[in-house]
């Protein structure tokens, strides 16, 4: 399939830009990896061309820079076809250019869920299925249940350092079957490592299953959109289809796929889409030049010697993350923030060995634990920092939730368990430290009345609006005395019974509260209302009662008439 599209792309492309970008994209000779049941992609070693300042340490994307599919789009652009039904008999062009009905459908339904729960990244779903296209072509044509998991798990190469990344196990076999290398799982290709944080259910059926195309299409998209990028902006979007998988020529045929599905594209019922033949670990194949081995791109984490010693067991060279033998906190202070605020101190995690030297260049991930809707920075509760020349990382700034208490904050390594640090931090609830009223007219009443002005207040902290805080109004009996008055003015509660205190008043996003009418008893004399809230800020409103002035209104004076005359 992938030489047919070359020889297209040569008769005809080079007007195009997305033709360009392919002809770039399928010279870079690219791949995926084995399935279960032998659908698809085949294991093999290869290479692939990193993008600038790439990590070796696979780990530190989705896939861990497993191989994946070449093929690009087709030259003529997707036309929506009206045979493309169930029960229809699918033509080859068709079902190139189509996208499975329910993988299509699981693509859009996690593109509007990130319009709600992150609007700023504007994440087009065509993105989601240029990814699934070149990660396990549309899951392998659209071989899926009627719930949207695959028939049989897709699965990357183990990732064992020989030819791939080496990531040891991290899900004990879980998600991939194996209990001695992590493997890339899914329509998605997520690694055990990364869906351990990343993966969501889209679904509702309260699993989390990378094998799941709705479960898979909603991680990724939460995936692309972390680190507060906006999808829009071409520059974030090549930043985070390389945190997907760090090579040039994967984020090529991804924008490739992507422009191509941007001009329209049609659903093909499940199971009828072709699945693609080029593959990135492809030197030797029909995707390879004749009479000449592609040769391994120098970027990817595999053994270059091209004359080893057969004498010799092949050696996984030691990596600083092997060094490792504990974690040691850095200096981190206390954690607190009020809640919906932003924490002002970072957590800082050292590497070291186990003399006591830093190690940099090794990831830590922090993860958010416990019953808190406080994240990172961005959204997300798991956080990947590398270390720096110093051993050091530091986590992104914590931003406090609605949900107020204690939670912790792990560090631990990628891809090995050390000793390490746990924090704990605390949100605390909104609070003020002023009160004032927004009216300076005197509150006066007369026995048995009503006031004419009810009472508001502002709040406020630090100088800022306070919104959501806590607040209790009570008519106390004097200023030294905060116990409830049994007399005096009283407000009204829903059965038109006097009540004296106020609980439950919240701050509204203005920091303001508007108390409800108050009225007046018999009694005369001045009273006093007292408003305290979360964070200590107080401010007593006097009241006044007094009868009515008895003095009568002067009388208008009268005047003679002007037509009257002086009596004679």
């Amino acid at each position: 399939m992938t030489a047919h599209f070359g020889r297209r792309l040569y008769k005809g492309a080079a007007t195009t830009a997305v033709a360009a970008a392919a002809v770039a994209a399928l010279s870079a000779s690219q791949a995926p990896g084995v399935t279960s049941d032998d659908h698809g992609r085949q294991s093999a070693a290869g290479a692939t061309s990193p993008a600038p300042e790439a990590e070796a340490d696979g780990s530190a994307n989705a896939t861990g820079n497993s191989p994946y599919y070449t093929d690009l789009p087709p030259l003529n652009s997707p036309n929506p076809s009206p045979s493309s039904t169930i029960g229809t008999p699918v033509s080859q062009g068709e079902a190139e250019s189509g996208i499975p009905a329910t993988v299509l459908d699981a693509y859009k339904k996690a593109a509007a869920e990130l319009r709600g729960s992150k609007p700023g990244c504007n994440l087009p779903w065509q993105l989601l299925a240029a990814i699934g296209k070149v990660e396990s072509g549309q899951a392998r044509g659209g071989r899926v249940d009627a719930n949207g998991t695959t028939l049989g798990r897709i699965l990357g190469p183990e990732l064992d350092g020989n030819g791939f990344a080496l990531i040891k196990d991290t899900d004990h076999g879980q998600y991939d079957g194996n209990s001695e290398y992590d493997q890339a799982v899914g329509p998605m290709q997520f690694i055990p490592s990364t869906w351990a944080w990343a993966g969501r259910d889209g679904n509702g059926d309260g699993v989390k299953d990378p094998n799941n195309v709705y479960d898979a299409a909603l991680a990724a998209g939460h995936y692309l959109c972390r680190n507060g990028w906006d999808l829009s902006a071409q520059a974030d979007m090549n930043r985070a289809i390389l945190s997907y998988n760090n090579s040039q020529d994967y984020l090529n045929t991804v924008l490739s796929w992507f422009e191509y599905y941007r001009k329209g594209t049609h659903s093909v019922p499940d199971g009828t889409g072709t699945l693609p033949s080029g593959r990135s670990d492809d030197h030797t194949g029909k995707n390879a030049k004749p009479g000449k081995e592609t040769p391994p791109n120098p970027g990817r984490t595999r053994d270059t010697n091209p004359s080893p010693d057969p004498s010799k067991p092949p050696q996984t060279p030691q990596t600083p993350t092997d060094t490792v033998d504990h974690l040691e906190d850095a200096g981190t202070a206390k954690l607190t923030a009020m809640a919906g605020h932003a924490f002002t101190k970072k957590i800082s995690t050292r590497a070291e060995t186990k003399a006591g030297k830093a190690v940099g260049k090794v990831r830590i991930r922090f993860t958010i634990v416990g019953d808190t809707d406080t994240t990172f920075t961005g959204g997300e509760s798991v956080a990947t920092v590398a270390t720096d020349s110093k051993g050091v990382a530091v986590a992104p700034a914590l931003q406090a939730g609605e949900k107020t208490g204690d939670f912790t904050v792990r560090a631990t390594i990628v891809g090995r368990s050390v000793a390490a640090p746990d924090y704990r931090a605390t949100v605390t609830p909104h609070a003020a430290d002023t009160l004032a009223r927004t009216s300076d007219t005197a509150l006066t009443c007369t026995p048995g009345g009503e006031f004419a002005d009810q009472v508001e207040v502002k709040a406020t902290y630090k100088g800022a609006v306070a919104d959501k805080v806590a607040a209790t109004a009570t008519l106390v009996k004097s200023a030294d005395d905060a116990t409830e008055n049994d007399k005096g003015p009283y407000f009204k509660d829903a059965d038109g019974k006097a009540v004296r205190t106020l609980t439950d008043l919240k701050t509204d996003a203005n920091g303001l509260i508007k108390l409800p009418k108050l009225y007046a008893d018999d009694t005369t004399g001045t009273f006093l209302l007292r408003i305290t809230t979360t964070g200590g800020a107080t401010l007593t409103v006097e009241l006044t009662v007094a009868a009515a002035d008895p003095s009568p209104s002067p009388s208008p004076s009268t005047s003679a008439s002007p037509s009257a005359s002086p009596s004679a």
